[in-house]
């Protein structure tokens, strides 16, 4: 338990951190490479779409080649990735070399989850999850400031040069420390027609989403990369049905407890996904911020988060699942809309309270929606269930970022003649915390006490006994 958090840091730092020091950069990075910031959106997506596409491979190749392996393996290409994001000159070049990077983060932390899981208690689920994602929280800390620092007085460029010594240190980490036992093996077969039927349905919708509000492709593109994504996606579910192996297998949506969280945390992940790639773009272009000053303003979000972390299960415990995660959505959403109001004479401190306790929400639910996916997952289905919770995890953010792009792109289009202005930024704000509000509604479904062994909620602890004479 002290050697697995070191090692699921290693990969949750460098996503994390890669992702919130990217979006921070992304005008400056558009300025460079002649494309306008809102064209990047498409190199975010594609970096989910390789997420997306490649985490349901994620479980199967750890049972079959070894944690280990496919952790250092994964590492390796994610280095290689950034290394060719360094080197990219153009929105080409860059959007495939975020997809490379995807394709190595599709591997790092769901592998090191899965590993978490199969090695916790249910009873210690909801404290493991916090604890150990704590040093991994370093990275959104860290990312926007130092992501600013580096676009504002050296270059871009550099932002992705840090993930070489991060990787190597990871490298190193999890040659000497982590555990062979770890490494169970089976001989499972793997899905080849689910897999390729599963890679056309999330990469045909995302990527669809994407090109619809992108001025620069037809948008007939973006629809018919839609069409052929959802027709992908009934074919799989055919397939899924007449497969004993299916490499997402949607018959443990008929859990409850796992359906719901899965759906929730869905509808409240757009929100998140939309976050880094509105709030640094609404700083700089409308407030006028540098990349440092809107790194160093945004951060607070993220250290709200870690202070979240040291009292998410009691909180747990004593209202328990459901009534805490429809609470949590709630304010959640509120202080997304917020964003909104937000003007550029806002005394700093006020935005700056506001992301901190909005970040310090989102944390506190995310903690335990991810203890909430497992309640009623057997130890046979552990892989399956971190693979169908990551991809999920991934299309939402991803979705988080198309909508929020779609909505600037449309407004700004429509009322300002395609120049954007503060107020799209406030409607696009205003409509993803009403998309996100509708999480709530899977756990009022549920029963008060859903999930108590995992949360501990009216769970009494042993009475003590004094020793019998003999």
């Amino acid at each position: 338990m002290r050697i697995i958090p070191l090692i699921l840091a290693v990969a949750l730092f460098m996503e994390n951190m890669d992702s919130t020091v990217i979006a921070t950069s992304l005008p400056a990075i558009a300025a460079d490479i002649g494309a306008e910031p809102i064209s990047l959106k498409l190199a975010l997506t594609a970096y989910f779409v390789a997420l997306a596409i490649f985490i349901p491979l994620s479980g199967w190749m750890a049972d079959r080649f070894g944690a280990k392996n496919v952790f250092r393996w994964a590492i390796v290409v994610f280095m290689i990735g950034s290394i060719c994001c360094a080197f990219s000159d153009s929105l080409l070049t860059f959007v495939l070399s975020r997809f490379l990077q995807g394709v190595g983060g599709s591997m790092m932390t769901p592998v090191a989850r899965l590993v978490l899981v199969r090695s916790t208690k249910r009873s210690e689920l909801v404290s493991a999850m916090a604890w150990l994602t704590v040093p991994a929280l370093i990275g959104p800390i860290s990312g926007p400031p130092l992501g600013g620092f580096l676009t504002t007085y050296y270059s871009w460029h550099w932002i992705f040069w840090i993930n070489v010594p991060i990787g190597i240190i990871g490298l190193i980490l999890i040659t000497r420390f982590l555990p062979a036992t770890a490494d169970a093996r089976n001989e499972r077969p793997v899905d080849i027609p689910g897999l390729m039927l599963s890679a056309i349905t999330f990469a045909g919708v995302l990527f669809g989403f994407s090109v619809i509000s992108l001025p620069a492709i037809p948008i007939a593109v973006g629809y018919a990369s839609v069409v052929v994504g959802l027709v992908a996606g009934v074919l799989y579910l055919r397939h899924a049905k007449r497969t004993k192996y299916p490499i997402l297998d949607p018959a443990l949506f008929r859990l409850p407890l796992f359906r719901s969280a899965i759906v929730g945390g869905s509808l409240f992940r757009i929100g998140l996904g939309a976050f880094p790639f509105l709030m640094p773009l609404m700083l700089q272009l409308s407030f006028g911020l540098t990349p440092f000053e809107s790194g160093l303003t945004t951060f607070i979000a993220a250290f709200g988060a870690i202070v979240s972390k040291f009292g998410v299960q009691r909180l747990y415990r004593t209202f328990g699942f459901p009534r805490t995660l429809v609470m949590l959505a709630l304010i959640g959403c509120v202080f997304l809309a917020i964003n909104g109001l937000f003007m550029p004479d806002t005394p700093r401190w006020l935005l700056m309270g506001a992301l901190f306790a909005g970040g310090l929400c989102r944390s506190f639910f995310f903690t335990g929606l991810n203890a909430l996916v497992f309640a009623d997952i057997d130890e046979e289905h552990a892989s399956q269930a971190t693979a169908i919770n990551a991809v999920a995890q991934q299309l939402s953010i991803a979705a988080g970022v198309a909508v929020a792009g779609g909505i600037i792109e449309l407004t700004s289009n429509t009322f300002n003649g395609g120049v954007l202005t503060l107020g799209d930024f406030h409607i696009a704000w205003f409509v993803v915390a009403g998309i996100s509000l509708l999480s709530a509604l899977p756990f009022l479904r549920l029963p008060p006490d859903a999930g108590s062994d995992v949360s501990g909620h009216g769970v009494k602890p042993m009475p003590k006994t004094e020793p019998v004479a003999a």
